[in-house]
């Protein structure tokens, strides 16, 4: 959407382009700003006091919406309580079996020659994909336009989603790695070694799926990365999880915590940065962090959001602080959008106007420096 993109180019022209993720874990409460402790812990203590884990494994909502419709949150807790197995060395963790190569995962010439058709041939490809109506459900409500500050939807987004997906190895990998960053931007991030295991055995688990095969047969074939599985997965860890400066701040943020988790920017007027992945807000909401404004009317007279998309654009608080506009692929999986970004990051430009099975969107790519990713996110094309 117009906002959002203008928003991104405001933030390129500061040099800055700080966006997405969040949550918290226990032991990050001590993660700290460089000369700035206080600030940095009070901000934490704050995000942390909007929803507290109960001891059932619950989380008290902080929002006055109705609740997902879930008869048994338990199925949740036994899938956080399965994480633990990530922390472990990558090498001691089991993993999905590879999928073969004969399903195509070689590119075209026309999709070596056309990114548009590349992006499509992933969609394609994204075979853990989730089903509207029998994985999960949302309820897009009213709409409203961009400018518009009032809250227009009375319920929550995510009407329900099926316990199942976070028994998904990838979907809980996925998971598992949100909450391991402090998301108020000029806070130094320290990286536990568990932490580490995690981001290693999520690239492993997610390099052995169709989608990322793909990636890697493509920019081997466009001569952007050597032909070698071990130092391409090496590449990707430090693409999405190394950390850097954002905001004045040394590292601070990385692509994965801007893109997938949020962040949030400001010492007086707050903003919500980044935050453009559905699992995350699907978490998010479910806790009571997220309140759910609405979606934003199509530039155009097109048609309106309905439970079926998988594309949609909304305006969100997260813990109190607006986000105007906001755009998600809803109900794709991780590897996916981790494939795409990616390669719109290699192949690509700031612009990258591109056929997502029935969706055009521009893939909006903003990088800090050569070799980094400072944000990437969708925008409808109504």
């Amino acid at each position: 959407m117009e906002g959002e993109v203008n928003d991104s180019s405001k933030e390129r022209s500061n040099s800055t382009w700080a966006e997405v993720v969040s949550s918290g874990r226990e032991e990050n409460r001590g993660r700290v700003a460089e000369g700035d402790s206080n600030y940095c812990q009070n901000r934490w203590d704050l995000t942390k006091e909007r929803s507290e884990l109960r001891e059932d494994g619950g989380w008290e909502a902080a929002g006055k919406k109705k609740p997902h419709q879930q008869s048994s949150k338990r199925p949740h807790k036994v899938v956080m309580e399965a994480w633990g197995a990530y922390k472990q060395p990558p090498n001691e963790q089991e993993y999905i079996d590879e999928t073969s190569d004969n399903i195509g995962l070689q590119p075209s010439r026309e999709e070596l020659d056309d990114l548009s058709q590349a992006c499509n041939r992933l969609w394609e490809l994204d075979l853990d994909r989730l089903v509207p109506g029998k994985d999960y459900m949302i309820d897009c409500g009213r709409g409203k336009k961009a400018y518009q500050k009032e809250d227009v939807a009375s319920d929550s987004l995510f009407s329900w989603l099926s316990n199942d997906v976070f028994m998904r190895p990838i979907y809980s990998r996925f998971c598992s790695l949100l909450d391991n960053y402090n998301p108020y931007v000029g806070c130094k991030e320290v990286v536990t070694s568990e932490e580490k295991h995690e981001q290693t055995a999520f690239i492993e688990e997610i390099s052995r799926t169709a989608p990322i095969k793909y990636l890697y047969h493509y920019l081997v074939a466009k001569d952007m990365i050597s032909y070698d599985y071990e130092n391409f997965k090496r590449m990707m860890l430090d693409l999405w999880f190394n950390l850097y400066d954002r905001g004045g701040s040394s590292s601070c943020s990385s692509a994965f915590e801007h893109v997938f988790v949020g962040e949030i920017k400001g010492r007086g007027d707050y903003e919500v940065s980044g935050f453009h992945n559905w699992i995350q807000f699907y978490l998010q909401e479910w806790k009571g962090k997220v309140d759910y404004q609405g979606y934003i009317f199509p530039r155009k007279h097109g048609k309106s959001p309905d439970s079926e998309t998988h594309l949609l654009t909304i305006q969100f608080k997260w813990n109190g602080i607006l986000k105007s506009v906001s755009t998600s692929l809803v109900g794709v999986s991780p590897e996916f959008e981790i494939a795409l970004y990616t390669l719109c990051f290699f192949a690509g430009g700031v612009d990258n106007h591109v056929v997502l099975g029935p969706y055009s969107v521009n893939i909006k790519c903003y990088r800090l420096g050569k070799d980094t990713i400072g944000s990437v996110f969708p925008v409808a094309k109504d």
